[in-house]
């Protein structure tokens, strides 16, 4: 289907292979045409007045929990889309918890086939699981799994305790270039916590996750990569006491990246103060030096890609005690907002916090999405930087609606999200 050509002038635009916001114009169909001083636009082509905001790749967030199947209450195709298409999000990779769990082929080509044409456009890539039913034992069919369209694997929010398990998982799938993503976690040292172990879990009675149940779970997992030469994501870090078993990985030319969850780099233990249970995420919110560390390994690019860890819970499992409440929060719509936090406060640039979230993102799924250039599919979105606006959460496109920056103020609103050059959204409709 032919789509027709879009001007935008008069804009700034972000192209994340640079260090700088330069001023111009783009020129799309279904791929950009032209980008820059753009002289002029086909006979028929829509014009778009920018006004001076912000022209930026779409987003791709690689870590979206979606409910279908098994789990529609929570979240759909349709629903993830409309919140994900508002956020700027043009890109997903959907995590392999539903049920049935995303363990075989069938299930990759269902959400292949199922997630576009219920998405409203938004691109939806699985990640397969990395063990059977996600139970950590049994490594599933790696190589016929990333055939079938996986784009990665993880076994989501159940760390891997088995080092045999996880090193097998790793050397197989350096035979099929496939990314093992693995969020750190110790789940002895975790048991029974429920937030941050610090002075505050003490003054409100909860049982706390100590960061070491991250630090010392990622140290096996960056060893266990480079022993085996293996492709390794340490998924949503939590921590500053990572930080330095990263730093010193990457140096030695292991295979590893990072991703962190917007909320650890805007809020911290503080914001669950008052048994918020909004605020409960798994991983916890830790310290505010936890925080600030984290910001500064985004803007040094230690830390690759920022996510939003969306994971929709209806009301009835978050407005419990807080120790019975499910962990876990939207983001989809609140991924970019969150993430300018960190620009408007001067603590990274706006280019490495766009980088972070399409090109890094792009570059490590071996996507050609992600990018501002010529040929590169047409995944724009127009956005005005500095429009504050207070979040209320119950007016989430999501199906739920659980959000700890709800009543809270940010700045950043999506004006036109562009999928393959087709208008997805547009916040003025």
């Amino acid at each position: 289907m032919n789509v027709r050509p879009v001007l935008i002038k008069n804009a700034k635009l972000i192209d994340p292979s640079k260090d700088k916001v330069e001023n111009g114009a783009i020129l799309f169909d279904a791929k950009i045409l032209d980008i820059g001083a753009v002289a002029s636009a086909p006979d028929g082509a829509e014009i778009i007045d920018a006004g001076g905001a912000h022209i930026a790749p779409g987003l791709i967030d690689m870590r979206v929990t979606i409910g279908e199947p098994g789990a529609e209450h929570k979240e759909t195709f349709k629903s993830a889309g409309r919140a994900a298409a508002a956020g700027g999000v043009t890109t997903m990779v959907m995590m392999p918890n539903t049920e049935p769990v995303i363990d075989d082929q069938s299930l990759v080509d269902f959400v292949l086939r199922r997630g576009p044409d219920r998405s409203g456009g938004v691109h939806i890539l699985p990640a397969a699981a990395l063990t059977k039913h996600l139970d950590g034992e049994l490594m599933t069919e790696i190589g016929l799994l990333a055939e079938a369209g996986a784009v990665m694997f993880s076994n989501g929010d159940k760390p891997i305790a088995s080092s045999r398990v996880l090193r097998r998982a790793l050397s197989y799938a350096t035979s099929f270039g496939a990314l093992i993503a693995h969020r750190p976690e110790d789940p002895y040292l975790a048991e029974g916590g429920v937030m941050h172990e610090g002075d505050l879990a003490a003054r409100l009675g909860l049982p706390g996750i100590p960061a070491a149940a991250e630090s010392i779970m990622a140290e096996r997992d960056l060893t266990l990569a480079e022993l085996t030469g293996g492709r390794i994501l340490l998924d949503m870090l939590s921590s500053a006491q990572t930080l330095p078993a990263l730093k010193r990985a990457k140096g030695r030319g292991v295979n590893a990246y990072a991703s962190v969850n917007v909320h650890h780099l805007v809020l911290n233990e503080q914001d669950v103060d008052g048994y918020r249970t909004f605020a409960k995420l798994a991983p916890p919110l830790r310290s505010e030096d936890d925080r600030v560390a984290l910001g500064q390994a985004v803007k040094e690019g230690l830390i690759d890609v920022i996510v939003s860890g969306h994971d929709p819970q209806q009301a009835e499992e978050k407005r419990l005690p807080f120790e019975e409440a499910a962990f876990g929060a939207v983001g989809l719509e609140t991924l970019l907002a969150g993430a300018l936090t960190l620009h408007h406060n001067g603590d990274v640039p706006l280019s490495a916090l766009i980088r972070a979230m399409t090109l890094r993102p792009a570059e490590i799924l071996r996507l050609p999405a992600g990018r501002l250039a010529k040929g590169a599919p047409a995944d724009v979105i127009l956005v005005d930087i500095g429009a504050p606006f207070r979040l209320d959460s119950d007016k989430l496109k999501s199906k739920s609606n659980n959000s700890p920056f709800d009543e809270k103020t940010l700045q950043g609103a999506v004006k036109k999200t562009f999928i393959g050059g087709k208008l997805v959204f547009n916040a003025e409709a």
